[in-house]
């Protein structure tokens, strides 16, 4: 289910959900939630069923439940689109959980940062804390080593004969680790990596470096 890993002398461990914990921050990371996402398709008549809408609080639940964190911190694109009735479960989820929340604005995150503060969710547009960069698009920048989202990283592993496996991923080289997405209602997307990259892929039951 997780995997122990060091990361510039820091201790994190990567959960087979998409979720980063780190240690010493007694900090959860996670990247690409997307929640309203399955009320925003439902609206536009995709056939999705409704119970849907309450699995990626299961999900979340249970990852906070397994790490007990201290605080959250969402790499962007928490919410998929417009205000939706999502945002009442996620108010509500806000309120239960009670554990201090802070959002690194991703593109899809469009709602009015107001609605954030009122549920005491501090918002950045990037967060440098102990020589790490937290953002949602991948950055490259010198005396920093870069945690972010957005690319939904998986890869394609051959299996028996002619089948491919496509495998949500974190995605790691020598300055930055991108996260997979979070949300179970999310695309993924191939990466192809290059001499020195690492690789993590993620299942339901563990997550194994390649």
């Amino acid at each position: 289910m997780t995997l122990e890993i060091e990361i510039t002398n820091k201790t994190f461990i990567l959960h087979n959900t998409g979720a980063l914990y780190w240690t010493d921050k007694k900090m959860l990371l996670l990247s690409d939630v997307h929640l309203g996402k399955v009320s925003h398709f439902r609206k536009h008549g995709s056939a999705i069923p409704n119970n849907a809408i309450l699995q990626n609080f299961k999900k979340l639940d249970a990852v906070v439940k397994h790490f007990e964190p201290e605080s959250i911190c969402f790499l962007g694109d928490l919410f998929h689109s417009s205000l939706n009735k999502e945002w009442i479960l996620f108010e509500q989820w806000v309120n239960n959980t009670g554990i201090p929340l802070i959002l690194i604005a991703g593109n899809h995150d469009i709602i009015s940062p107001h609605k954030y503060e009122e549920l005491n969710i501090a918002i950045h547009s990037e967060w440098i804390l102990d020589g790490f960069l937290l953002t949602h698009h991948p950055e490259n920048r010198e005396g920093f080593f870069n945690l972010s989202g957005h690319v939904h990283p998986a890869v394609r592993l051959q299996g028996l004969g002619r089948q491919f496996l496509r495998l949500p991923c974190f995605f790691r080289n020598k300055n930055q680790m991108i996260l997979p997405a979070f949300g179970e209602f999310t695309g993924t997307y191939i990466i192809e990596p290059l001499e020195g990259d690492i690789i993590y892929i993620t299942t339901k039951e563990e997550v194994i470096k390649l």
